[in-house]
């Protein structure tokens, strides 16, 4: 009985998409009638309806830059262990040793900004942008709620449709991590409120968000026993002693308050073409767009402490200080007007054949404050892309971004990237490159806190820009499940921050670092290889990286990075879909930056120190079942194995092994 009525609903939903596939776009028919028809019968307490995801579609600022179109919320349960964004295993990090604590890339990924950047990066995995905002299109209500146990993160999405052409939604997410040794503690809010309203001729689509995050990360200046992984019979970790122990209120602490408005608004001008007319992933294709976007934000990066660093957690300074109070605030309006136009057959709207340019123009007024330095600018950027595409077996696009005019005039960002599919079986290759020329950020400028101090008084700063010019060649085939990446590198005049020249060890020189700059030319490889394989219903995913440089000292970064998941998939009683298996993370020794607390930045210290390195296996579970996600997982399993422990980071360890749960509920009516 259960199964004919499985299949019913089956057959319904098959032809409700059939039926709606049938109404193409102008012909007076909107997919709102079937809102307004769910709701009709929903009024009438009418059962016909069964509510699944296909009714949930959003859409992202990334996917309206060329028109309009929505995808199916994911509601799969894969990838959902890996929930911590220090965890991404294409992605890996070092930091300092648990959730929300400063973090950097463990690989080599040169950030491709250019203009004015206050140099503040240690917790930007965990700040919300803007640009991440889906905006839903909800044919019945939807919501979701994500708990996970441990880092104790909770997250809540709420989105409807107020009617078809105007939906408003909402996040919530919290995070409350007390860490594995004294003062790890880590909290974050973060909200944001958000509405996407698209005119019934499909012309015109106005986007806008407001997004506030705060973010707490408690400092506790490393642990006192840097041997503690020698050490028989060690205590526990959260007995362990640390330089900061402050505690509530005073606890030693980085603080990031980030704020933003945005609002974006476009209109399509002269023919509008279509792909999958009346169909859930319509899209609308324009043949010229106008458009204008407003941001509006306030960040302020801040440090604080109130007790005496008797342990030799900060540089020496000639009056110790017990209270530190310092703080960067940065302000900015931002707006944007662009005007695209793309050729394109009447009758080719199916295969996608276009030629397509895109012109624009940036303007920025920005008010830095900091102790004894205010200042505000401006920047003007130039805009530019050109794209061909034929079918979906050619697409080759170019984007052009350059500062013509303020204080960071000169930067330039230049990339270009030709996507061919070879044929279905032979596979796909994607050929890139880019040139980048960005001004230092102005951290490494000038700064005037309480420990870290530059430029001296009789010290001039006049770093070059920095420019890195990159070659790479990319080749996908997904019948074998196959992706591998090479990349070239060449960049002059790499910044970065080191401990200060220190020959007679010198104690009051210990810790003080200051911004340097490699005038030469560093050359780096870098090879990404993937391999997805199946056994029946076993499956190994693979993901390697290989860096060779000939300054692998001064980047601190590992010469290999392998990552490997073997799981096991099937269905459990018919109704239950899971996952389970282990991960084994391993990469080769590099010499492990140390950290400055004050300004909450990585730097290459005097010490050169290369840890020992040994594989990280995790075991973990995931299912579905219905409309919720489990995972199960547990870190570090072979925790006593080579080792009681390691590091990434100088004097700050890794955490021990521990478990995590995780569920994740989607409803949709």
């Amino acid at each position: 009985m259960n199964v004919r009525f499985l299949l019913i609903g089956i057959f319904l939903c098959l032809m409700g998409q059939t039926l709606q596939a049938q109404v193409p776009i102008g012909s007076g028919e909107e997919w709102g009638a079937d809102l307004d028809s769910l709701r009709d019968a929903e009024e009438l307490k009418e059962d016909s309806i069964i509510y699944n995801a296909s009714y949930i579609r959003y859409t992202t600022l990334d996917r309206m830059r060329s028109g309009t179109s929505t995808v199916q919320i994911d509601t799969s349960h894969f990838g959902y262990q890996y929930y911590n964004p220090q965890h991404n295993p294409y992605n890996p990090s070092i930091h300092l040793g648990s959730y929300g604590l400063s973090t950097r890339d463990l690989l080599f990924n040169p950030p491709k900004t250019i203009g004015f950047q206050t140099g503040f990066h240690s917790m930007d995995r965990y700040v919300r942008s803007p640009d991440s905002i889906k905006y839903y299109r909800a044919r019945s209500p939807y919501s979701e709620l994500e708990f996970v146990t441990g880092d104790q993160v909770f997250k809540a999405t709420v989105a409807q449709n107020i009617n078809p052409q105007w939906s408003i939604g909402t996040d919530l997410d919290f995070a409350l991590s007390k860490g594995f040794y004294q003062n790890q503690r880590y909290n974050d809010v973060k909200a944001a409120v958000y509405s996407w309203y698209e005119s019934k001729n499909h012309r015109y689509n106005l986007l806008t968000n407001a997004l506030f995050n705060t973010l707490v990360s408690t400092e506790n200046g490393s642990v006192l026993n840097d041997t503690l992984f020698r050490t028989p019979d060690r205590q526990a970790s959260d007995a362990e002693l640390v330089r900061l122990n402050g505690q509530r209120e005073e606890r030693p602490q980085q603080t990031w308050r980030d704020f933003s408005f945005f609002l974006r608004q476009s209109y399509f001008i002269g023919r509008i073409d279509s792909l999958n007319g009346g169909m859930p992933d319509m899209e609308i294709l324009p043949t010229q767009r106008v458009y204008h976007s407003l941001r509006l934000s306030s960040k302020k990066y801040k440090f604080y402490k109130n007790e005496d660093d008797s342990d030799g957690a900060f540089p020496f300074i000639d009056e110790q200080a017990i209270l530190t109070n310092d703080s960067t605030r940065l302000k900015s309006i931002i707006n944007e007007f662009g005007y695209s136009f793309a050729l394109r057959g009447k009758a080719d709207t199916t295969s996608r054949n276009e030629v397509k340019l895109d012109v624009g123009l940036r303007n920025e007024i920005s008010w830095f404050d900091a102790k004894d330095n205010s200042f505000s600018f401006q920047n003007t950027t130039a805009l530019a892309g050109v794209g061909y595409r034929f079918s979906d077996r050619v697409n080759i696009t170019g984007d052009f971004n350059q500062i013509v005019a303020g204080r960071n005039f000169g930067d330039f960002l230049y990339e270009a990237k030709a996507d061919i599919l070879l044929s279905n079986t032979v596979g796909r290759v994607v050929l890139g490159a880019y040139t980048q020329n960005k001004s230092p950020e102005y951290l490494y400028e000038f700064v005037n806190y309480q420990y870290h101090k530059w430029p001296e008084a009789d010290q001039t700063l006049d770093f070059e820009k920095t420019k890195i010019n990159n070659l790479s060649f990319q080749y996908e085939n997904s019948k074998l499940g196959f992706y591998g990446k090479v990349e070239y590198f060449l960049m002059n005049n790499y910044l970065y921050f080191k401990e200060v020249d220190n020959p007679e060890f010198d104690q009051t020189l210990f810790r003080k670092i200051e911004p340097a700059q490699f005038t030469g030319s560093i050359n780096m490889l870098k090879v990404t290889v993937g391999e997805k394989l199946k056994f029946g219903n076993f499956h190994f995913d693979n993901f390697a990286v290989y860096q060779k440089s000939d300054y692998m000292n001064l980047l601190q970064t590992p010469e290999l990075y392998t990552w490997h998941s073997f799981y096991y998939n099937n269905t459990l009683v018919k109704v239950v879909d899971f996952n389970i298996g282990f991960d084994v993370r391993f990469n080769t020794p590099f010499s492990t930056p140390s950290y400055a607390i004050n300004i909450g930045q990585f730097y290459n210290d005097n010490a050169d120190i290369e840890f020992s390195t040994y594989p990280i296996v995790d075991v973990w579970l995931t299912a579905t079942l219905k409309r919720t996600n489990f995972f199960l997982r547990y870190d570090y399993l072979n925790q006593g194995l080579f080792s009681d422990g390691y590091y990434t980071v100088r004097r700050y360890p890794m955490p021990d092994s521990h478990l995590r749960f995780g569920v994740a509920w989607k409803f949709y009516d």
